[in-house]
């Protein structure tokens, strides 16, 4: 018995395999700090490293690789770094930042790395989620056209919003920008949104007092909260906005819906300012790096309304930002107005004269969000903006004295009582039903002829009312969303018979 071999072809496969073979020599992937301050080090001798690598420090902290430069890379510090030293010893990982996600996220208070910080214990986790990551395309995408109710009946009919859209909350401090954003969490319960809050730079009171409302709302279960205080190093504050929203593609990915909330981009961009003047990154307007725009574009991104093909989630973005003395042509501000779809600004002056949420007609708007407006809401909200625009700009000329003629003092009364009817306490986000029959009640003049003081605390008793006496007109319109003709007849005589009875 003999066999055929072919020598020529093993001498062949051999030659391959040994000109394939390539030695890895341990040097090129160890590297030694060569400075450190600030949570930001130079280091030398990592000829591999990649940015956005993830880096291994000697006493386990991780780092993030943010400069390339032909003799050494710049890396922000993952976490306090005082144990680091010029010297210490520092390894490639080949890999990216990533942060775990799963169901078990929910109700849960995490850092910006995925680690607990609410001491329940650790998490189970499904998917390791890339925090940087290229926004969907057009093709994957579909329109804006469901509603997503904030239960503020101010915003829900006059600056919509809808599931995949980007709308900033911008304002000086203090006016209610996270009151809003919070009464938006509180409004998901029960609707299948799940929600993320991202506080950069925040004092920890503040992320427990909002953890323990959302606990007492019912609404925690439903929430995931990523904290970067203002206690926790720069590079922290600097990926957690990236976090919160590799958590909301996760739920987004899976064919849900998800609210994303980062409170507030204006410390974000100072971290990243922070970050880059260290780096010895070149400054431009206001100390900020050339791309400080790219930053919050890459993130607002990726926001978005999935085709059916692709699941049918959506990640929505509810940005804030804070203003300087109502500066609305601020560097920063500029910026993420022309990323976002849309902006709800709020007036230090509406705010000092007791308007709650304050909000200013004229220069909130929200580019998508009317085409996903409930029908309801539509109908009786239609002329509402340009009433209160018209009613602001009279009250101001009203304030001069001039004789008023008749056509003038009709507006102004009817645009003051249109004010109070949209005022809203916090915590009290409002179902689209009694939303419709508030601005009904308005809009069709019934509150004409009752006294300004007195407009909040009827129309707060005639909800009241429906509730008990006339609830199967409120389950008509939160069932067909729409007002047939003599639905909404039915609804004003019941209104005229309220006010009768008062």
């Amino acid at each position: 018995m003999s066999t055929n071999i072919d020598i020529s072809q093993i001498t062949k496969e051999l030659e391959k395999t040994i000109l394939d073979f390539k030695v890895k020599t341990e040097p090129a992937n160890i590297g030694r700090i060569l400075t450190l301050s600030d949570g930001v080090c130079f280091i030398d001798g990592l000829t591999e490293a990649g940015y956005g690598e993830i880096l291994d420090f000697s006493d386990g902290l991780k780092g993030l690789v943010m400069n390339l430069e032909p003799d050494r890379i710049g890396a922000i510090v993952l976490g306090s770094g005082e144990k680091l030293k010029e010297g210490s010893e520092v390894r490639t990982t080949g890999k990216t930042l990533t942060i775990g996600a799963g169901e078990d996220l929910l109700g849960r208070v995490i850092n910006p790395l995925g680690i607990p910080l609410d001491g329940k214990g650790s998490v189970r986790r499904d998917k390791e989620m890339p925090l940087e990551k290229a926004a969907a395309g057009v093709i994957e995408r579909q329109s804006v056209s469901e509603s997503l109710s904030t239960g503020l009946t101010a915003i829900d009919a006059l600056v919509p919003i809808g599931r995949g859209q980007r709308e900033l909350i911008i304002g000086d401090r203090g006016l209610g920008k996270t009151a809003i954003a919070m009464d938006a969490i509180i409004n998901q319960k029960n609707t299948g949104v799940v929600c993320i809050y991202v506080a950069i730079g925040q004092k920890q009171s503040k992320v427990a007092q909002l953890v323990a409302r959302l606990e007492q709302e019912g609404v925690l279960s439903n929430t995931i909260i990523v904290s970067a205080s203002a206690a926790e190093v720069a590079a922290l504050q600097y990926i957690a906005p990236y976090a919160g929203c590799a958590l909301g593609e996760y739920f987004m990915e899976a064919g849900k819906h998800a609210l994303v909330i980062y409170d507030d981009l204006s410390k974000h961009a100072w971290a990243y300012r922070q970050l880059s003047l260290l780096l010895k990154r070149p400054s431009g307007r206001e100390a900020y790096p050339g791309d400080i725009f790219y930053l919050h574009s890459r993130l607002l991104e990726r926001a978005a309304k999935m085709s059916d093909r692709k699941g049918g989630g959506s990640l929505t973005a509810l940005p804030i930002v804070e203003t300087q003395a109502g500066d609305l042509s601020a560097y920063i501000p500029t910026n993420i107005i022309s990323i976002t779809d849309g902006q709800i600004f709020l007036d230090a002056d509406l705010f000092n004269a007791g308007v709650r949420p304050a909000i200013n007609v004229g220069l909130s708007v929200s580019r998508v969000g009317g085409a996903a407006q409930e029908k309801a809401m539509k109908q009786v909200a239609g002329k509402l903006k340009l009433e209160l625009a018209q009613f602001r700009e009279l009250a101001t000329f009203a304030q001069f004295g001039a004789d008023l003629d008749k056509n003038t003092q009709e507006k102004l009364n009817r645009g003051s009582r249109l004010m109070e009817v949209i005022k809203q306490p916090q915590f009290q986000p409002l179902p689209l039903e009694k939303q419709v029959i508030l601005l009904l009640s308005a809009t069709e003049g019934l509150w004409d002829e009752t006294p300004v003081a007195q407009v909040k605390e009827k129309s707060d008793k005639m909800l009241n009312y429906f509730e008990t006496a006339k609830k199967d007109l409120l389950t008509v319109i939160a069932k067909e969303k729409k007002l047939s003709p003599v639905v909404r007849q039915e609804i004003v005589e019941a209104i005229r018979e309220f006010i009768r009875s008062l």
